[in-house]
């Protein structure tokens, strides 16, 4: 462990005097350790520790004063205890003032010291980045156990300058009135922080030579790292944040129009009886992006949507509503909004409709407008512009539905929830013998606008592709509740 650095515990960490004179405790919101048979330079380290801290060789001649070698080296396994506890923090300096710390975030938490060499070159992460928290800025990567607080303009400084390729002199002739000694701490510590690399004789960091890494984009990994346990600190799960504060939103959405239209619902006992197999239908189901020269009509268009996506039952409960229906939804919250924006369909003018689940109803928002229209065609495009859809249903999330009760995994369990509803959406038009196609991506700015929806409380985040199947093609041997068109 380097002597440089300024070791300090976390703020949340509490130094606790026992009734017994040779006893001391620390404690956390999680665990604590309790220190016995404590001589007085052992206790004076720890309550340094834990009230702002001091640098090894420091707390070193704490302990020695009348501990000697031997309390020293007992010291120090105390010290890789915190460390793997994930309660020490390191501190570079400045002419004795912390520039920048780093704090554990993970209890497995690990700070391998690497030597700076002044001549050679480092680099940031492409994973690092820098954000505003509580009026702080902090430095945070998915590959990093830490997170490193910017506390004056110095770290800010060296930080931005080693967004690309820089030694030690590099920055020093960059950044006027810092040191080297300063230059290098930063640098060593950012290195054991995994927020940067030394860059090889060749141009090239280990970060690039890692194929693993290289397939990872930098949104996607650290989404991945965020909204999962294992490598951050922050709330998780079932935290009810806002409960108090700001209401819940109901379960089911107000009414976008009043210009409604009664959808078909489909007589299930008789579906029952009458309808092939779960394994047939998984068999047989496929993506299909070509559809029929007869359209879609409005009957199956209802038979689709009261199948897949209706409200069962609707509840309230002491923190909000939730409804029950054919998907499932995490928590029974159900954020997720349908839109069909219809092109072809007997029975329905093309335009963009939203579906009340609870009513089993269509709601026309708008009549097919150029922007309505652009939706339709970026679909095209996503399928590889094999066939333009006959009813596209954009999938929007009520985003604060969701976030009210949920914290870190909120979006990540919206995305789980599309997921389980495109499966329901393939598995009920391959049983219909209808054409379904989920898409992979689509315009949520678009989406918003020709909505009217606020883009940061409800857009679409999912889209899928229906229509009729060409004549002829293989479908389930099963039998059709609606009527023959004639």
């Amino acid at each position: 462990m380097s002597q440089q650095f300024l070791l300090s515990l976390k703020q949340d960490i509490s130094c606790i005097e026992s009734d017994e004179p040779d006893r001391l405790i620390l404690q956390s919101s999680t665990h604590a350790l309790t220190f016995k048979q404590v001589q007085s330079g052992l206790k004076t380290a720890l309550r340094t520790l834990a009230d702002g801290g001091a640098t090894l060789s420091e707390l070193s001649q704490m302990v020695e004063q009348d501990g000697g070698n031997f309390l020293a080296l007992r010291f120090y396994t105390y010290l890789q205890r915190f460390t793997h506890c994930g309660w020490l923090c390191h501190s570079a300096l400045a002419e004795g003032m912390p520039i920048a710390i780093a704090i554990p975030i993970t209890a497995d938490y690990q700070f391998p010291y690497t030597e700076v060499v002044v001549e050679s070159r480092y680099v940031l992460s492409r994973f690092a980045y820098c954000h505003s928290v509580e009026g702080q800025l902090v430095l945070e990567s998915p590959l990093s156990r830490s997170q490193v607080l910017l506390l004056n303009w110095q770290g800010a400084a060296l930080v931005m300058q080693l967004a690309r390729p820089q030694s030690c002199h590099d920055i020093l002739a960059a950044v006027p009135g810092i040191s080297l000694k300063t230059v290098q701490q930063l640098i060593g510590l950012l290195l054991s922080a995994q927020m940067l690399s030394e860059v090889s004789e060749d141009g090239t960091i280990q970060e690039q030579a890692n194929t693993t890494l290289a397939q990872w984009e930098f949104h996607d990994l650290l989404f991945h790292s965020r909204s999962r346990q294992g490598r951050h600190a922050n709330p998780f799960g079932r935290t009810y944040r806002f409960l108090g504060k700001i209401e819940p939103l109901p379960a089911i959405k107000p009414r976008m129009s009043e210009e409604a239209i009664a959808l078909y619902k489909p007589d299930l006992e008789i579906l029952k009886t009458t309808e092939v197999s779960l394994t047939q239908i998984l068999e047989t189901r496929k993506s299909i992006r070509e559809y029929g020269e007869t359209p879609i009509a409005a009957q199956q268009l209802g038979e689709f949507l009261y199948r897949c996506a209706r409200v069962k039952h609707l509840k309230q409960e002491e923190h909000g509503e939730i409804t029950r229906r054919p998907y499932p939804g995490g928590g029974a919250l159900y954020e997720l909004e349908l839109y069909p924006i219809v092109n072809r369909c007997e029975g329905i003018d093309s335009g963009l409709y939203h579906y009340d689940p609870l009513a089993h109803q269509l709601y026309r928002i708008s009549d097919r407008t150029e922007t309505v229209g652009a939706l339709l065609q970026n679909a095209w495009q996503s399928m590889g512009q094999q066939g333009m859809p006959q009813v596209l249903i954009a999938i929007a999330a009520r985003f604060q539905r969701i976030a009210w009760k949920y914290e870190s995994m909120a979006y990540a369990a919206m995305l789980k929830n599309v997921g389980v509803l495109y499966q329901t959406m393939y598995l009920v038009a391959t049983a219909m013998g209808l054409a379904p196609c989920g898409l992979g991506g689509g315009n949520s700015d678009l989406f918003a606008k020709v909505t009217g929806c606020d883009y940061y409380a409800e857009t679409s985040i999912g889209e899928f592709a229906l229509g009729s199947r060409i004549q002829g093609s293989s479908l389930p041997d099963c039998e059709s509740t609606i009527a023959p068109r004639r």
